[in-house]
């Protein structure tokens, strides 16, 4: 038996204890059970106990699994305990002892863990492109790091030094946008060959990259997102870990990864998840395969590593403030497993959101993950927000070519799409996108005329006032352009520093920042119409004008906007769309203050976009 193998041939005559995950905890959580694992040279073969009474905290399990250096120990911590330090005492074959201190926290500050609806607006970042600043650890950025991974900004693939200071920075450059939230890209410790600028490949689940930063520097960018008003979303993956993290070089168990014993690559084939007709062995290689050698598979389904990436979603959302998690490759991690994640965070944060990567190109598998879905047979998936794929997939070429007749090409495919929100469960919770870091840019070239930018201001224009909550990708404002072709590198570009002004930015640039800067500002300041406005649209007909409605039934706010999908000059004939304007009703155009008002016809530019509100 493994166990007594490894309990005999400790040689070790005081256990050594090199480090215990989760760092500290708090008292007066939800949840009433804490595991913490506890690694060191044989300390399996230990005997844990609280060396002195705490009063409302014991040890109730202690788990041995394959590797004698892992000890996890259950403590049950009732919620009335009191905020301190506990004694472990961990007691070797020889009878000697060591004492380690434990420490709980006190929630006084406990983080409100906002989360965020389709009142907000996120604005995605990721740290290494976005700026430099200077670091609190300045200089000793890569001491301890195995593969410290210099910056060079000339490689798409490299470190290019971006961090946490440069984002703090530049906050006022993000506040000034109107977007009302951050999600930044992977920030924990990814100690890496080739150095994992993008944060995928986690190396240690409690610790920032120290070429982002620190524990303390993260803390202190959520207090001032918070104190700006602005939401903080973190990057989160429990699907896989990266290479290099000790797990990889000394196993807890045999089961942690899946397929432990040879690389299998995954098939990528998500529709086994829900395919009446698929073989197990697609459905376990899609959902167990690696996706590469670099990142091996979690197995959620071992309980002791799912409650060691559970706790440690907690960890960071009471360490750190955060107000959401997206959490990536959603539907590769077990179905149950990460349901119950779900529900376990939104127990100890009601109102805290999750938002999770569900990469499909059709409606019908967004609807299957949300939360309360109507169409999924093997239960809840309990996530609440999915990523509008489709709507990404769809959006380039919506925006980019001629809306047609009988329902065919251009913003015809926005339209029909929006016909499949029977199957949501919840379409206000839906992330809406055009683009981000793992894509092509919404801009395949550069834009260099105000011609040249109607087709993005008309995707802008809708991304920002149709239903859902949209994420902008950072650079977006600046007519960032570009396809992944050849390198991911691509689409995940420098922000020249001189942009972050406008003196800095081109004509063409500040066309477009002042855009999409004044709609942002504009929907902030109507959160409640974005948030909880129904949405009413007519189908393009031949002369390819898209019109639709925002409104509260109370009749307390309203937007409409009208489309032009076509590079001609049309006569819109507005008697059609009287379900939602009145012929005489005098509007405002958001976007340039002038007066419109609706009679029978109205006239509009090639890609015109109008975003009009009545005047009270």
């Amino acid at each position: 038996m493994a166990i007594l193998s490894f309990l005999a041939s400790a040689k070790t005559s005081r256990p050594v204890v090199d480090r215990i995950d989760p760092p500290h905890w708090w008292t007066g959580m939800e949840a009433d059970t804490l595991q913490l694992m506890v690694t060191g040279p044989q300390i399996a073969a230990s005997t844990p106990v609280l060396a002195s009474e705490y009063p409302g905290i014991q040890i109730v399990e202690t788990v041995r699994l394959d590797s004698p250096n892992y000890l996890f120990i259950y403590l049950k911590v009732d919620k009335d305990a009191e905020p301190g330090d506990i004694k472990l005492k961990f007691t070797g074959l020889r009878g000697k002892s060591t004492v380690v201190d434990y420490t709980f926290k006190p929630r006084d500050n406990a983080p409100k863990a906002a989360g965020f609806d389709a009142s907000d607006v996120l604005y995605l970042i990721m740290p290494d492109r976005f700026a430099k600043g200077i670091a609190a650890n300045a200089g000793h950025e890569r001491d301890g790091l195995e593969f410290p991974s210099p910056d060079n900004p000339d490689d798409p693939n490299a470190r290019h030094g971006g961090n946490i200071a440069g984002m703090a920075d530049n906050l006022d450059f993000i506040d000034s946008l109107g977007v009302t939230a951050v999600w930044v890209n992977p920030v924990l410790k990814n100690d890496m060959p080739g150095g994992s600028y993008h944060g995928y490949a986690t190396t240690d689940y409690y610790a920032i990259d120290p070429r982002f930063g620190t524990n303390e520097e993260w803390r202190e960018f959520v207090d001032s997102c918070h104190n700006a008003g602005i939401k903080v979303v973190m990057d989160m993956i429990f699907n896989h870990c990266g290479s290099n993290h000790p797990w990889m070089k000394d196993v807890p168990a045999k089961d942690w990864f899946n397929f432990p014993d040879s690389f299998v690559v995954t098939n990528h084939r998500l529709s086994t998840i829900y395919d009446p007709y698929a073989t197990e062995s697609d459905r376990k290689r899609a959902v167990d395969g690696w996706f590469v050698k670099e990142m091996p598979d979690l197995n959620q389904r071992n309980r002791h590593l799912m409650r060691y990436l559970v706790q440690n979603s907690i960890w960071w959302i009471e360490e750190s403030g955060i107000d959401a998690i997206r959490m990536d490759t959603y539907p590769y991690a077990d179905f149950k497993a990460m349901g119950d994640w779900c529900r376990e965070v939104e127990r100890q944060y009601p109102d805290f959101n999750i938002v999770g990567e569900c990469w499909y190109a059709h409606e019908a598998p967004e609807a299957f993950w949300q939360r309360g879905s109507k169409i999924n047979p093997l239960g809840d998936p309990g996530l609440p927000t999915v990523m509008d794929f489709t709507l990404m997939t769809k959006s380039r070429d919506a925006f980019n070519s001629e809306t047609g007749k009988y329902g065919q090409g251009g913003l015809n495919e926005i339209y029909n799409h929006l016909g499949f929100d029977f199957m949501m469960p919840d379409p206000q919770r839906i992330l809406t996108f055009l683009d981000n870091h793992d894509t092509d840019r919404f801009l395949l070239e550069p834009v260099t005329d105000s011609d040249g930018l109607r087709p993005w201001k008309q995707a802008i224009a809708f991304l920002l006032t149709s239903r859902g909550i949209p994420q902008i990708y950072y650079g977006t404002e600046l007519l960032m352009n570009g396809s992944k072709e050849g390198s991911d590198g691509y689409v995940r570009k420098n922000v020249p520093e001189k942009e972050f002004d406008a003196a800095g930015r081109s004509d063409i640039q500040n066309e477009a920042f002042n855009y999409i800067s004044s709609l942002l500002h504009w929907r902030r300041d109507h959160g409640k119409l974005m948030a909880d406005g129904k949405l009413k649209h007519y189908a393009p007909q031949d002369d390819g004008v898209y019109v639709y409605s925002r409104y509260l039934p109370d009749g307390s706010d309203k937007v409409v906007v009208v489309m032009n999908g076509t590079e001609r000059e049309v006569t819109a004939d507005m008697r059609r769309y009287d379900e939602i304007l009145t012929p005489g009703q005098i509007m405002t155009d958001v976007m340039t203050g002038e007066t419109v008002t609706i009679g029978d016809e109205l006239k509009l530019q090639p890609r015109a976009t109008l975003i009009l509100q009545p005047q009270q």
